[in-house]
């Protein structure tokens, strides 16, 4: 895992419950602001429950992908009380 991989992943564990945080944001928090298809890609290959890769979404508020479907990740936001922009 690359330095940035990890700091994507120690950013986005501590987004809360009912919180997100978009792309961009993830990118710019990890000292890369023009690299948010990397986190994308990033949290794409995660598989550890404890990085709540759910909870970032694309910079206008819709959900963007997930690894485990995109149905799932917008159950899970909605669940959390997060606000999200269906599309």
């Amino acid at each position: 895992m690359s330095e940035f991989e990890d700091k994507v992943l120690r950013i986005v564990k501590k987004i809360p419950p009912g919180k997100t945080m978009s792309y961009k944001q993830v990118a710019e928090k990890a000292g890369s602001p023009k690299a948010w298809r990397a986190v994308g890609s990033c949290l794409k290959k995660n598989n550890n429950p404890a990085i709540p890769c759910h909870r970032v979404i694309k910079s206008d508020g819709s959900p963007g992908g997930y690894n485990k479907g995109r149905k799932l990740k917008i159950k899970k936001l909605k669940q959390e009380g997060a606000q999200i922009k269906e599309l």
